[in-house]
Order: C-alpha cells, then structure tokens, then sequence
C-alpha cells in the first residue's frame, strides 16, 4: 500500500477500479478521516484540507477545553511508524501501543 504524508499525519492511498476514483484513510488517529479523487493530484488536495479541518477542529477543541481521551508524546517518526505497524498488522493505533507496552514491561501487581 502506497502513503502520502502532510503535516506529521500518515494517509493510505488505494485506488477503486469499480469507482474509477483514488481514495485513502488517515492512519493512526482515533476516528475515520477519509478523502478520495479522480486524479493523484486532487487526492492529495483532499487529504491536504482534510488534514486542515483535522488540525483546526483539535486547535478549538482544545481551546474549549475539550478532552477526548490520553495524550501520548512521541517523535513524529516513531508515530507514522507505529501507525504504518498498526495497519500492517491490521490494529488500532491505540491497541498496538498497548500490546507493545505490555510486551515490554507485563503486566505487574502494583501495591
């Protein structure tokens, strides 16, 4: 599977014979960002203002105080790797940081 990259985000690039049209998902994010074209170049324009709307809305969000969920801090490599990982092995982001955290440090009995 090829990947188009824009602003520290991943996204898939797939094309649909059936459709005639490219199409692809944002990996490794919480929730479904898709976008699609009839041409490479309006496939990339699509992912681009999708990741736009992605990063305007978190910006308010987090401006309204909004949380949706844990925060994990890493290189922006190590994220697109981990998420190319992720869909290689056809998991969440979510569930493959923690079952690699827990093949690094098993679960133990605290207190």
């Amino acid at each position: 599977m090829n990947h188009m990259e824009y602003r520290g985000y991943i996204g898939s690039v797939e094309f649909s014979e059936e459709d005639d049209c490219f199409h692809g998902k944002v990996l490794g994010i919480r929730g479904l960002i898709s976008y699609e074209g009839e041409s490479v170049q309006e496939l990339k324009k699509d992912f681009h203002e999708a990741i736009d709307a992605h990063i305007d809305f978190q910006e308010r969000t987090a401006m309204e105080g909004v949380k949706d969920g844990r925060t994990i801090r890493m290189a922006s490599l190590s994220w697109q790797n981990a998420a190319r990982l992720a869909e290689a092995r056809g998991l969440t982001l979510d569930s493959f940081i923690e079952e690699s955290v827990w093949s690094h440090a098993p679960q133990q009995r605290v207190g």
